[in-house]
């Protein structure tokens, strides 16, 4: 009897631990076809890549005097990375309408707009406001920010990016789009 007790007990604690791990999967499988679903991919957009080049450690700190009489107002830029990194230079042109789709990017870009004007999001803006940016413009994505661009004149957005991201990562990477814009 005592032996039956024990079984049953052992029966009902593997019983209930077999339930928790089919839970577990199902969420586990719920939460990955959800995420995959919410992605909102690029749509009209065509990218054309310039170069790619990896780099060790970089530190460049540069000052410029732009005002040689004053010797007060310089110019100054400082990159620091550490480990190797990868730059990559692409060229995308975006058809009227078109979207790069929600993502983020694992390091940061310079944006130069060619031609057309861009209009870019933050996930991270309730209010959904849009900045615009024009030909001759530029802008930087510091990297991490959740953003989409879109294109919403009437002939091509082309944009040249520059983004400097660490060594083999992938430098776009697609996000569910974050619900605070009507789009």
């Amino acid at each position: 009897m005592r032996k039956l007790t024990i079984t049953r007990r052992i029966s009902r604690r593997g019983s209930r631990s077999l339930w928790v791990v089919a839970l577990v999967v199902l969420a586990g499988l719920i939460i990955a076809n959800t995420s995959v679903a919410l992605a909102t991919p690029p749509s009209g957009v065509k990218s054309a890549p310039i170069a790619k080049g990896r780099f060790v450690d970089i530190y460049v700190k540069a000052k410029t005097d732009i005002d040689p009489g004053m010797r007060t107002d310089f110019w100054q830029a400082v990159i620091n990375t550490k480990g190797s990194s990868d730059l990559e230079i692409l060229q995308n042109t975006i058809a009227p309408g078109g979207t790069f789709g929600w993502h983020s990017h694992p390091g940061p870009s310079l944006v130069i707009v060619k031609s057309g004007t861009a209009t870019f999001y933050l996930a991270s803006d309730p209010t959904c406001t849009p900045h615009v940016v024009m030909a001759g413009s530029g802008f930087v994505d510091s990297g991490g920010d959740v953003h989409v661009v879109r294109n919403e004149g009437s002939v091509d957005l082309v944009t040249v990016v520059a983004s400097l991201i660490p060594a083999g990562e992938t430098r776009r990477i697609d996000e569910p789009n974050p619900g605070n814009c009507p789009f």
